[in-house]
């Protein structure tokens, strides 16, 4: 999908199609984080973060069912 930014005051402005916004789940509460490496800006809604520790929760599994393999790996 192709957007052009749009004037806003002194400020670009990009406006998002509903069809995409239903598709994340974003709303205009949403609070969102807005990230780039130089060359890419990425736009997500902030995590809550029961995601965030259901995450820990599987890379602590993990770490703990393979760490020998890990390591080995790692060298």
């Amino acid at each position: 999908m192709r957007k052009k930014l749009t004037r806003t005051g002194n400020s670009l402005a990009l406006v998002l199609d509903r069809d995409l916004l239903e598709a994340t789940g974003i709303e205009a509460s949403t609070p969102l984080e807005v990230s780039t490496d130089g060359e890419v800006i990425v736009i997500s809604p902030v995590r809550k973060g029961r995601r965030t520790e259901r995450l820990r929760a599987v890379m602590d599994r993990a770490h703990a069912r393979y760490a020998g393999a890990f390591k080995r790996l790692a060298e």
